[in-house]
């Protein structure tokens, strides 16, 4: 039997932050395994049903595991019909726990990490991904500048300065090369698309397992983990979330080799199709869209792995991601070389 995770910070800390806000009250405290990057924890305390987030210890980047970003964009977006969960204290002091925290309600719903949805009816899987679908498009729809986020992030050039940040990133990196991923981030500048102008606010890790659904319905009630959101282009999620077709099982929860038809999934068409009917007017999603998606995803496992063997990665399994790397360069090599049907899988 797996041993629960142990938490980061002393809990007696915790709890008499929690009392000196909310009274006396029994706590409970529960680490959440899964997450790659902010460490997170269910927090009980009286009646409040919390969930607690927070940077790692240890060295990190410059910039990264930005908790004060998320509660913002929370913040801005809880009184839009964009579902997020009620945020309820941002800490940004490194004591009590160490490092800067927040926290925020806990929700009911279910979390699904394996994209084929197993246990799902065919009829519930097709309904699940186009309530992804849904919200995307929701979020999407919502202007920066109304709900307060106008300086969240630079608006144009978004792909641009994405490419050279997550290049940087790359080449910074005390891990050994990877031939694939050098020649991906060679590519990338080279078939970039005029910039169009669209702004919206981009979540930067849109894809099923950050989303929380009603418990009955195909409805997303909460989008989680905005750590990567600024401001920034539409086409960045909607390529980012149409990995999972890209992708196989065993490469992060993909269904790239399942037999989409009788598992009642949309194909990447219909499932573009559906984010568009519901979407403010966008340009259609392009090959390098799928492809800066790829490279980025990869070039954050190099992150997730460098932060394993920093001893910060937030979890357990950290080390064990880096060969996914290599795998997503190689997929986005694939769609470059057009060795597979990019927009219809």
């Amino acid at each position: 039997m797996a041993q629960p995770l142990k938490a980061d910070f002393d809990p007696a800390a915790l709890k008499g932050f929690l009392a000196n806000r909310f009274g006396d009250a029994a706590m409970t405290l529960e680490r959440i395994g899964g997450g790659q990057s902010n460490p997170t924890y269910f927090v009980d305390y009286g009646a409040h049903r919390m969930v607690l987030r927070k940077k790692p210890a240890g060295p990190i980047l410059r910039g990264a595991h930005a908790v004060d970003r998320e509660f913002r964009v929370l913040e801005a977006l809880a009184p839009t019909n964009v579902p997020v969960p009620r945020p309820v204290i941002y800490h940004d002091a490194a004591e009590p726990l160490g490092t800067p925290f927040y926290l925020m309600e806990r929700l009911d719903g279910r979390v699904f990490h394996d994209c084929s949805l197993p246990g799902l009816s065919a009829a519930e899987r097709r309904g699940i991904y186009f309530g992804m679908a849904e919200a995307m498009a929701k979020l999407h729809a919502v202007r920066p500048d109304e709900v307060g986020l106008g300086d969240y992030g630079r608006p144009g050039s978004y792909f641009e300065r994405q490419i050279g940040r997550w290049t940087r990133q790359l080449r910074e990196s005390p891990s050994d090369r990877i031939p694939a991923l050098e020649a991906v981030a060679d590519w990338l500048p080279q078939h970039m698309p005029a910039d169009d102008g669209r702004v919206s606010i981009a979540h930067g890790d849109f894809r099923l397992g950050n989303l929380l659904f009603h418990p009955d319905k195909p409805e997303v009630i909460g989008i989680l983990d905005w750590e990567l959101s600024t401001i920034g282009h539409p086409l960045a999620d909607l390529g980012f979330c149409s990995m999972t077709w890209h992708s196989t099982p065993d490469e992060y929860g993909g269904i790239l080799g399942l037999d989409h038809d009788a598992l009642g999934i949309p194909s990447q068409r219909e499932f573009l199709d559906h984010y568009f009917a519901h979407a403010v007017p966008t340009a259609p999603l392009q090959r390098f869209h799928l492809v800066f998606s790829l490279f980025r995803f990869a070039v954050i496992f190099v992150g997730i792995a460098d932060r394993a063997r920093a001893g910060s990665a937030a979890s357990a399994d950290a080390a064990g991601k880096w060969p996914l790397a290599g795998r997503f360069a190689v997929r986005a090599q694939e769609i470059i070389r057009g060795a597979r049907p990019w927009s219809a899988a």
